[in-house]
């Protein structure tokens, strides 16, 4: 999706945050590269000191190249993984706790996956996958079960007859619609995703963000929406985290840091988006470091144009930027760097 920030947006004022990650960590024990048949194991931080907070009605976007740890990020606020270190918080409490509590959590904080197709059981037509949310957190007696799923196939833009039919007669973006169907069953206040619009041609990707932001605006409900794409988090999202290598090096309003970025990855992406009527940029230099092998210092300095010799030697720690902002940088930019 091409980058425009031309639009602007106020963000409504927030209350406490529903989702609070304080230095987290997330290490998984791996074989040394190219030694597949050894016992011994390093620890690969893919989660590294992650601070964030997601406040209720928030509209956020993760964004970074692969291997950055958006999806690991994810599964931590899902609670599908718990922290190696740190502590992530649902409305102030252990996400792991919370959801070992009983369904209140799965109910509240729905998931859109990447593989929308591969998250839907085959076997079961459209109706029957909808409806069996409805049934397992008994949003609505049997009797009204049918009514209910015609009335999520409408919102998300499907025709009533779509209850009929099976997955693997879909297309792409109506595979998409149902995950997001299925999803709200629950009528969550968090839905969370992961690249769901990734993979799709340029119009369906503008009829399934529309159909997000218009959702997110009349529902309240708190996004957290994982993308590579710098055009759907300016369109989608008010808030941005931008992440490398297991850390978020910016996090501000949208539109601030994608018009004057202070972290130069942030800039480097910002640069890289295509834009119409304009010549292909050059692509980000060099290739994203080992998470096992991280460089000392800043982890973006064996990339950064700006890097200096400190920037060798200290490694920087995310820092209140003013404005809702925050960089993890020795030397952020100013708007005129930019």
């Amino acid at each position: 999706m091409m980058l425009d920030t031309a639009t602007t947006r106020t963000a409504p004022s927030r209350t406490a945050p529903i989702f609070e990650l304080i230095e987290v960590e997330k290490v998984f024990q791996v074989r040394p590269p190219g030694r597949r048949f050894t016992r011994e194991k390093v620890g690969l931080r893919a989660l590294d000191g992650v601070r964030l907070s997601v406040e209720k009605g928030a509209s956020l976007a993760l964004v970074g190249e692969s291997g950055s740890g958006k999806s690991t990020l994810l599964r931590m606020v899902a609670g599908l993984d718990a922290p190696s270190g740190g502590r992530a918080l649902y409305h102030g409490r252990p996400i792991r706790e919370v959801r070992a509590e009983g369904p209140g959590f799965a109910r509240d904080v729905a998931m859109v996956y990447q593989d929308a197709r591969g998250s839907l059981d085959p076997r079961m037509t459209v109706g029957a996958l909808i409806a069996e949310p409805l049934r397992h957190f008994g949003i609505v007696p049997k009797a009204q079960e049918e009514t209910r799923v015609g009335e999520l196939l409408e919102r998300v833009g499907l025709p009533a007859d779509a209850a009929k039919r099976y997955p693997s007669g879909l297309s792409g973006g109506q595979v998409r619609r149902v995950a997001i169907a299925r999803a709200l069953a629950s009528e969550p206040s968090v839905l969370v995703a992961d690249e769901a619009v990734s993979g799709l041609d340029v119009s369906t990707q503008a009829q399934l963000l529309t159909l997000l932001r218009k959702l997110q605006q009349e529902m309240g409900i708190t996004l957290v929406f994982i993308t590579h794409d710098l055009g759907v988090a300016s369109y989608l999202c008010e808030q941005i985290a931008i992440m490398y290598l297991g850390r978020i090096v910016e996090t501000g309003p949208t539109d601030a840091v994608l018009n004057a970025p202070a972290h130069p990855y942030a800039a480097a992406l910002r640069g890289a988006a295509p834009r119409f009527f304009e010549p292909i940029p050059e692509p980000l230099p060099g290739e994203i470091p080992s998470p096992l092998d991280l460089p000392k210092g800043c982890r973006f300095s064996t990339r950064c144009p700006m890097a200096q010799d400190d920037c060798r030697t200290r490694d920087p720690q995310l820092g209140t930027l003013g404005a809702g902002r925050a960089v993890a940088c020795l030397h952020p930019l100013a708007p005129s760097d930019t």
